[in-house]
């Protein structure tokens, strides 16, 4: 099992599948860096060799921010918007949507489950 960036990347799948396991890189960035470094996209992480697991490590640590440190990153900028007291910092603080969603209904993922309101009878 080959271990990139903090993350065991499941060794039974395609090395561009295997890559979007870790936090940061997705689809595109995947393919990015199995081309930079001349790897086939359809080959197996079991196939690669050790020297080819090196490369795509160094490459992810020189040129990219993954796991820990762009979830930190996420996560200061938002508390530097709620310290702000800006409109979104607000809604981050309220836990509302922040992107101009409506909220009279829908909006259950960031509001959680419905609480009903006693004593609304005719």
């Amino acid at each position: 099992m080959a271990r990139i960036a903090g993350v065991n990347i499941p060794t039974n799948k395609r090395v561009i599948v295997a890559l979007t396991y870790i936090h940061g890189i997705g689809p595109t960035t995947a393919k990015k860096i199995a081309d930079k470094l001349g790897i086939d996209h359809t080959r197996r992480v079991q196939d690669l060799n050790d020297q080819e697991i090196l490369q795509i490590r160094e490459t992810i640590d020189a040129d990219h921010t993954v796991e820990g440190d762009l979830r930190r990153d996420t996560s200061m900028n938002i508390k530097r918007l709620m310290d702000l007291a800006c409109y979104r910092g607000l809604r981050h603080r309220k836990g509302l949507p922040v992107r101009g969603q409506r909220t009279h209904t829908n909006a259950r993922t960031r509001k959680g489950k419905a609480k009903p309101i006693a004593g609304k009878k005719k």
